[in-house]
């Protein structure tokens, strides 16, 4: 593929708008205005398709009980009109002139790509042509090797320049929570000695629609903490892409309940794997957990029931606690129905009931319109904080990493709550993990980085 059209960006730009243009031209010539016997019964029969298939994705989209940006009028636009351009193709080929079967026939591709479109321009996930071509493609991530060759590197003594990534299959006996394949970032000072230095480790967790590897494409994690290692003589913490679903679409915000025990798998099967075949620190001082979206959301829930394995959490737009719709939905899809169960897993319930904690900080990182504080508001606390923006906060994040803070603070847990600009995709979550990274890696003692103070009260990222 050439690289200017790796480039194109499928959020911005002229790309989504010519397509976009391309279907409408395509169903509305398919559509057309034929005969009446058309314009009867078929072209009725047709709109209906058009919103059952609308109606069908809402319900889906709703049952699995998706958090964080609701989902934007395009969306159902073009979904709705994928179900018509189907409808039209059967419906409307008795009859039809040759020129209108094959604007029928390519409109409906072009409609199920422009949802895909407006999907992706909702979520994030794919910034370029050449990620969406690298994921649907399962192409290799940047500089992964395999487990045997990491270990000859270790007994040849070959510093790699980069750091490397490697897919690990980590045992569930513990948990036996079904996960898919996991990976493991490596930094160049990892290679430094046989045995590798006791690193420290960061637990990276992405949103509920999501592959491990999210991280390290649409996240932007392995260019971050590349060029953090290069500023640092290759000393980083190790990161852990860990699955915490099973699957693409199983949103089980991190909790052991009827979605499987995820919270099990994260921290009794991936934490003692990871000290004991990569030889990191088994301190708690010396762990942290980062997520995104329902990633954030578990990372303050791994941190306040887990003070005994984790000093460190970064939550980015994540939610108050563990929610795939309302409470009473989320009480019933995720714990069957007990309350106990959901109150065992609620951040502030496990705050108040554990007591003062020691040892423990976290940065809350929410996008806002006005972006980072200025030089003025931080030298005046009592000039206004950059307010959130409700596009960028649906269902307010912002307030929950307020409120959050705020009872954490209460009991002894270090926060700061940090505004960047953006909205709720995953180009602000690659933009808050590299603003924190600083902060995340001094704060676990990762050599030869001197630690970094929480930023003020609603401050932007430490410079």
């Amino acid at each position: 593929m050439p690289h200017f059209v790796e480039q194109w960006s499928l959020l911005h730009g002229w790309l989504p708008v010519a397509v976009q243009g391309l279907a409408l031209l395509a169903i509305l010539g398919a559509v057309g205005w034929r005969r009446r016997r058309w314009r009867g019964w078929p072209l009725l029969a047709a709109l209906g398709t058009a919103a059952a298939v609308t109606a069908l994705s809402y319900w889906y989209i709703t049952s699995i009980g998706v958090a964080g940006d609701p989902a934007p009028v395009s969306l159902w636009l073009w979904i709705a009109l994928s179900g018509l351009a189907a409808a039209v193709l059967l419906l409307g080929w008795p009859g039809a002139r040759w020129w209108r079967r094959g604007l029928a026939v390519i409109s409906v591709p072009l409609c199920a790509v422009c949802a895909a479109l407006a999907l992706n321009g909702w979520v994030g996930y794919f910034p370029t042509v050449a990620a969406a071509w690298d994921q649907l493609t399962s192409r290799p991530l940047p500089d992964q090797i395999d487990r045997l060759r990491v270990t000859a590197m270790q007994l040849e003594g070959t510093k790699p320049a980069k750091g490397v990534v490697v897919p690990v299959t980590i045992s569930a006996d513990a948990s036996h929570f079904p996960h898919r394949q996991e990976l493991v970032y490596l930094p160049p000072a990892w290679f430094n000695s046989n045995p590798p230095p006791r690193l420290p480790t960061v637990m990276m967790i992405s949103s509920a629609f999501n592959t491990p590897a999210d991280w390290l494409r649409p996240g932007g994690a392995f260019t971050a903490i590349d060029e953090f290692a290069a500023g640092h003589h290759g000393f980083a913490p190790v990161l852990v892409f860990v699955d915490p679903t099973g699957s693409f679409d199983n949103d089980t915000e991190c909790v052991n309940g009827s979605r499987g025990n995820a919270a099990d798998h994260l921290t009794r099967d991936v934490v003692p794997f990871v000290v004991s075949n990569f030889g990191v620190s088994a301190d708690r001082a010396n762990w942290g957990v980062a997520g995104w979206s329902m990633g954030g959301t578990c990372a303050v829930d791994l941190a306040v029931m887990h003070p005994e394995l984790f000093s460190a959490f970064v939550d980015i737009a994540g939610d108050r606690s563990p929610s795939i719709g309302t409470k009473d939905q989320t009480v019933a899809r995720l714990f069957g129905g007990n309350v106990d169960a959901w109150a065992a897993f609620d951040p502030a319930t496990v705050i108040a009931r554990h007591g003062r904690y020691n040892g423990l900080s976290g940065w809350f990182d929410v996008p806002a319109a006005s972006g980072p504080r200025t030089v003025a508001q931080e030298a005046n606390p009592d000039l206004a904080v950059p307010s959130a923006d409700p596009v960028a906060n649906p269902e307010g994040q912002d307030a929950a990493a307020n409120s959050l803070c705020a009872v954490a603070t209460a009991n002894g847990i270090s926060c700061a709550v940090v505004t960047q600009p953006g909205r709720h995709d995953w180009p602000f979550a690659a933009q808050a993990f590299a603003a924190s990274l600083p902060w995340l890696a001094g704060t676990l003692g990762t050599p030869g980085v001197e630690p970094v103070p929480l930023p003020q009260r609603g401050g932007g990222a430490p410079h």
